[in-house]
C-alpha cells in the first residue's frame, strides 16, 4: 500500500516544487512507483515535468470538485515510473467553490484513497500557503516533508505551520507525522547557511532528514527546460542530493534500498 507524503511550508520560495519533482523522479529511477499530485494553482511542478499547463483539460481540480475519478485525472510523465495528477491557474477558484460544502477537508482524501494500491509514494506538492488546498493535502497525507531553506528568515512561520499540522493531527487527521524537515538552498561558503543548520538540528534533532540540498545551479535551471534535474543533469551536485534524499526516505520507511 503507498504512503501519501505532502511537502508544506506557507513560505514560498523554499524548494517545494523543486523538492517534489525531483524527489519523485529520484524515487522513479531507484524503481519506486510514483504519483506526484500538484496542489497549487502556480503549477510550477506540472511545467517542472514537462507537462504544458495551457493544456490542462483534467487535474486536480476536477479531482477536488469530485467530477471526475482520480484515474481519469492522471497524466504519463517523461519521468521513470512517475505519473502526474496536474495543475492548472483554475485552481486558485476551488477554495471559494469547496467553501460550502461538508467535509470540505476531506474532499482529496476521498479522491485519491483508491489510488493507494498502485503507487508506492504519491507526493503532493502543496501551495505556498495554509489554506484549504494545504489543508487538504495534509488530511489526505501519512506524513510531510518541510522544506526549510537556509537562510535568515528560515524558522520564520515554522512554528504557524507546526501549530497547523497540530490542528489536523488533532481535528481531521491522527495519523498524520511529520516524515522530516529538509534543509535546502544550503551555501557551505556561508556562515549564515551553516548556523541555520545547526539551530534547525538543535531545535529538532532526528526529525531532520541527514541529507541537505545545496545550491546548486543545474538545480535552478533544469525547470526552464521542464525536465527533473535527474534528467537534466544526472551527474550534478543536485541530482546526487535528491537521490541521497530518496535513499534515506526509503530507509526511513524500512525499505530495501
Amino acid at each position: 500500500m503507498g504512503k501519501i507524503i505532502a511537502i508544506a511550508n506557507q513560505k514560498g520560495g523554499v524548494g517545494k516544487t523543486t523538492t517534489s519533482v525531483n524527489l519523485a523522479a529520484s524515487l522513479g529511477v531507484l524503481e519506486k512507483k510514483v504519483l506526484l499530485i500538484d496542489a497549487d494553482p502556480q503549477a510550477n511542478a506540472t511545467s517542472g515535468l514537462g507537462i504544458a499547463v495551457d493544456e490542462v483539460e483534467l487535474g486536480t481540480y476536477q479531482l477536488l470538485e469530485h467530477t471526475k475519478s482520480a484515474t481519469e485525472t492522471i497524466v504519463k510523465t517523461d519521468s521513470p515510473n512517475v505519473d502526474l495528477i496536474p495543475s492548472h491557474i483554475d485552481l486558485v477558484a476551488i477554495e471559494i467553490e469547496l467553501v460550502d460544502k461538508d467535509r470540505r477537508e476531506y474532499m482529496m482524501k476521498q479522491a485519491i484513497g483508491e489510488l493507494r494500491n498502485s503507487y508506492d509514494y504519491i507526493l503532493i506538492d502543496c501551495a505556498p500557503s495554509l489554506g484549504l488546498l494545504t489543508l487538504n493535502a495534509l488530511t489526505a497525507a501519512d506524513s510531510v516533508i518541510i522544506p526549510i531553506q537556509c537562510e535568515y528568515f528560515a524558522l520564520e512561520g515554522l512554528g504557524k505551520l507546526l501549530n497547523t499540522i497540530k490542528s489536523i493531527q488533532k481535528i481531521h487527521n491522527p495519523e498524520l507525522d511529520i516524515e522530516g524537515m529538509l534543509l535546502t538552498m544550503f551555501d557551505s561558503r556561508l556562515r549564515l547557511s551553516n548556523q541555520v543548520v545547526e539551530e534547525v538540528r538543535k531545535h529538532f534533532a532526528d526529525m531532520v532528514f541527514d541529507t541537505i540540498i545545496q545550491r546548486n545551479v543545474r538545480l535552478s535551471e533544469a525547470p526552464s527546460y521542464g525536465e527533473s534535474i535527474i534528467k537534466y543533469d544526472a551527474s550534478s551536485k543536485g541530482a546526487k542530493n535528491y537521490l541521497n534524499l530518496a535513499n534515506e526516505m526509503m530507509v526511513r520507511n524500512k525499505e530495501k534500498v
